[in-house]
């Protein structure tokens, strides 16, 4: 008799303490894993008496073995983290991996969904443009192929979204800074070009207006993905016009702090909670160079494990479901303060 209900593979997953992809990878080719994983996954199939959906398990065997993956920008380090990650659980779970990234053009991430449908992949982990995507194009191909949303969310487009909660990003920087001395301004790009940025900004204002303060927005020029120079640029202006309204700098994003933490360099001002310290800053993500930085950056951090981990379960599921989910959900993981020596 079963321990518990057991109601799909996810669920058989958690229970068993076996990684989702080597469930998956097992019940398309038992002889894909390990003997002694295959002993542990069969002793558990019987300790929970799970028997998974055949008619689905045969039907996805149908499927081609690819899973595409598309990014806006893969020279970011933080999509390159994500990708990394998610690549490695796509080819642990027996199917092959093919990473595209739009580069920030409207007009290739369009070319590259239609790659991805040519090449009629089992399905697809995709972290749109946002505010540059041509929407139409991209609920189509959503429409046509088994996909997840992941990081950049467009209303009602893929079967669910996974990502992280902006709102926990904020609160827990501007919570923080308040706490340690004078409150932030908000140093962000005018025309951003992830659309998560202008989620961060909104959250900065509730969460400034929430404890009685003044929110002040610095909105500097600048399109495109090189935010480390658009920075660099926004922070000197900023800098030498007067422009910046308090001594505590919150940044939108990590890319935009070291920019800003090169001008400080340029400019001979220190950085830090110190006497001698000109400037506080902070920022948001936890790109995987900000603990290099000079000072080393305080910052909120994304789940990356989570997002990554996630994403790749959501879109399993949604494969041994038919590729298709009966309502579309979405799943956000909160972000986890780091102190350093920047703030």
């Amino acid at each position: 008799m079963a321990e518990q209900e057991i109601r799909n593979m996810e669920d058989f997953a958690a229970v068993s303490g076996i990684s989702r992809p080597t469930v998956s990878k097992y019940f398309n080719d038992p002889q894909s894993v390990r003997a002694t994983t295959r002993a542990r996954i069969e002793q558990a199939l019987e300790r929970y008496d799970y028997r998974p959906n055949i008619y689905a398990v045969n039907q996805n065997r149908r499927l081609t073995k690819n899973i595409g993956i598309m990014v806006p920008y893969l020279a970011d380090p933080f999509f390159a983290e994500i990708a990394r990650n998610i690549e490695m659980m796509v080819i642990e779970a027996g199917f092959r991996p093919i990473l595209l990234s739009s580069h920030g053009s409207r007009d290739l991430e369009a070319e590259n969904l239609d790659s991805l449908r040519a090449i009629k992949p089992a399905g697809v982990l995709l972290a749109p443009l946002g505010r540059a995507s041509d929407k139409s194009v991209v609920e189509k191909f959503c429409r046509d192929v088994p996909t997840i949303l992941f990081d950049s969310n467009i209303d009602g487009m893929g079967e669910a979204f996974i990502g992280s909660d902006n709102v926990s990003f904020v609160e827990q920087t501007v919570a923080y800074i308040t706490h340690q001395g004078m409150p932030p301004c908000f140093f962000e790009m005018r025309n951003p070009a992830n659309p998560n940025a202008n989620k961060r900004r909104n959250a900065y204002i509730a969460a400034m207006e929430k404890r009685g303060l003044e929110p002040r927005v610095v909105s500097i020029d600048g399109d495109g993905w090189a935010f480390e120079e658009i920075g660099r640029q926004g922070a000197h202006h900023v800098l030498s016009t007067g422009q910046l309204p308090s001594d505590t700098v919150l940044c939108s994003n990590d890319r935009l702090a070291i920019g800003f933490l090169a001008a400080c360099y340029e400019r001979g001002l220190r950085v830090g909670a110190g006497e001698d310290c000109a400037l506080r800053v902070a920022s948001h993500d936890d790109h995987p160079f900000s603990r290099f930085t000079c000072p080393a950056l305080t910052t909120a951090a994304h789940d990356y494990d989570s997002v990554s981990k996630s994403s790749v379960d959501t879109l399993f599921e949604l494969i041994e479901n038919g590729s298709r989910f009966s309502n579309r959900h979405e799943t956000l993981f909160p972000a986890k303060l780091i102190i350093r020596a920047s703030a």
